[in-house]
């Protein structure tokens, strides 16, 4: 898993300022599970991945569903526990603690960007 990125819309707001890339199979299986509480600021970008589920979970979060050029498909806000969810055409999921995504102006449509290094040259994937 990658730690050390910032997610950001096209405008250069920042999303989530650190956000855990989980890209392999198992980082992904487990996702947020075993957390107590997911801080502000902290996420979670699964990949590839259409759903998720919050089965086991402690805390409600906000589930950001993109496609594979990070555009925001769908937004499902506070997602409790014990639930499922999915994005038609979903290949990446945001995970933000809930509230965020409003908080932070995340909406169907809106395109998001990865930044490997915040703090270096402005590099973006």
């Amino acid at each position: 898993m990658k730690s050390d990125t910032t997610i950001e819309d096209a405008r250069g707001r920042v999303v989530c300022e650190r956000c855990t890339v989980a890209d392999r199979p198992l980082p992904r299986l487990r996702g947020l599970l075993g957390r107590r509480e997911l801080p502000t600021g902290e996420g979670l970008l699964l990949r590839p991945a259409p759903s998720i589920h919050t089965w086991f979970m402690r805390f409600p979060i906000d589930a950001v569903f993109l496609s594979a050029e990070l555009e925001v498909l769908s937004v499902r806000s506070e997602l409790p526990a014990w639930r499922m969810a999915a994005g038609r055409g979903a290949r990446a999921v945001l995970e933000l603690a809930a509230g965020e995504a409003a908080r932070r102006g995340v909406t169907s449509g809106s395109r998001l960007r990865i930044v490997a290094n915040p703090k270096g040259a402005g590099h973006a994937k």
